[in-house]
């Protein structure tokens, strides 16, 4: 009787099992292809920016760490690119919109693995990382500063320091204390009565601050997670052990994730993200200014001094395919938006170029309905999914947070 009784303990035990077995989701070839695509493992090394000589020069580097989190560069000695960008939270804030000197209309977006952007910012208003670390310094809402009195700040607290990684600085004792062509009155005044000289002797050390701060922020790299190390076991065939291991419901989120649900049509690649601008109906934030998003960021970029067609960037032209072939117009570009990377997603609500959503949960919802467009069109349709499809979808992206 005792032997009859294990017996059929044993055969519950291996029934259970097998009915655990079959309630995992598993992975045809070609799906395991496009998750191993995914994986962190697969991101390739770090290109050159050629359009800044310095990138690669820790000194340079150790410069624009020092800018990054100096309060000085600003207007009023209370705002570093740290306020936004904090190290401690993937260099971002958690707030709906940034807030520097004033309150600003777009969410911070994190810094992990920026340097591999073509496009910069929510709109990608400027074409090289560090031709985006100008662009807050000299906005009204967030440094409020202004290049000639940050030309006059670097020479006095740093004079040494730059001069070793770019040579020596221009005489700027005849150089107003502030002066911009995109600050105040006064100061576009000042801008507008220099000559063309000194004008681009402040640009250049203007310009050479965004090269450090680059310089910088190439360091700044996205952590391996559960998913990735989960991906690694299964490309190899071998079974995922302990906390490396997703569990049914994370398994059936990424199935889902790179199916059904369509996600991985733009959130591809190790980081992912397909680095461009897609108009996915979300809705704007009534108190906000109208933001019509790409559509309006090409003029911007096309303006910019600092692009890589001007005469501060480094090397030559050939680095600006980007900018010569840039879609211009279009209803495509009309409140498209950059898809954001979603490494690390779960760990930074709220979500959009605003803070639309509270939650991954809003998230899905938004996608699973699809509404439309409020200007433009869509470029998402809906999907049905159930409650469980949905919690799954949210328990896969949160394995991509370590």
């Amino acid at each position: 009787m005792r032997r009859l009784l294990l017996v059929l303990a044993l055969v519950a035990l291996v029934a259970m099992a097998l009915l655990a077995g079959c309630g995992k989701p598993q992975f045809s070839d070609a799906e395991k292809k496009v998750i191993a695509s995914l994986a962190l493992n697969t991101l390739p090394p770090l290109k050159p920016d050629t359009t800044n000589r310095f990138a690669e020069v820790p000194a340079a580097a150790a410069l624009g760490s020092t800018l990054f989190f100096d309060q000085g560069m600003s207007r009023d000695g209370n705002v570093s690119c740290s306020t936004c960008h904090k190290i401690d939270r993937q260099f971002q804030d958690d707030l709906p919109q940034a807030v520097g000197i004033g309150r600003t209309n777009r969410r911070t977006m994190p810094l992990a693995g920026v340097a591999r952007d073509p496009w910069f910012f929510w709109d990608g208003r400027r074409d090289s990382l560090w031709a985006q670390a100008l662009t807050p310094l000299e906005n009204p809402l967030e440094h409020g500063g202004n290049r000639a009195a940050f030309a006059h700040y670097i020479k006095k607290r740093f004079g040494e320091r730059y001069e070793r990684i770019f040579g020596p600085l221009p005489d700027l004792s005849t150089v107003p204390a502030n002066a911009s062509p995109l600050g105040t009155d006064a100061e576009k005044a000042a801008w507008a009565a220099m000559p063309v000289s000194q004008a681009e002797d402040v640009n250049r050390i203007f310009a050479n601050i965004g090269k450090a701060i680059g310089a910088f922020e190439r360091s700044i790299e996205p952590p391996q997670t559960r998913f990735d190390r989960f991906a690694i076991y299964l490309v190899s065939g071998a079974e995922p052990q302990g906390d490396d291991a997703l569990s049914p419901e994370e398994m059936l989120g990424l199935k889902l994730f790179i199916g059904k649900a369509n996600c991985v049509t733009c959130h591809n690649g190790p980081r992912f993200t397909d680095n461009s601008f897609h108009n996915t109906g979300v809705p704007p934030v009534k108190e906000l200014p109208p933001d019509r998003g790409r559509i309006d960021a090409v003029v911007q970029v096309e303006a910019d001094p600092f692009n890589c067609l001007g005469k501060f960037r480094d090397g030559d032209d050939n680095a600006c395919r980007e900018l010569r072939f840039m879609v211009k117009g279009g209803p495509d570009l009309v409140r498209a938006y950059k898809t954001p990377s979603l490494r690390g997603a779960a760990a930074r609500a709220p979500y959009m170029h605003a803070g639309q959503f509270s939650s991954l949960e809003e998230v899905v919802e938004h996608y699973s309905k699809a509404p439309a467009s409020v200007e433009g069109v869509s470029e998402v349709h809906p999907v049905e999914l159930s409650d469980r499809e949905r919690a799954a979808l949210v328990a896969f992206l949160k394995t991509l947070s370590e």
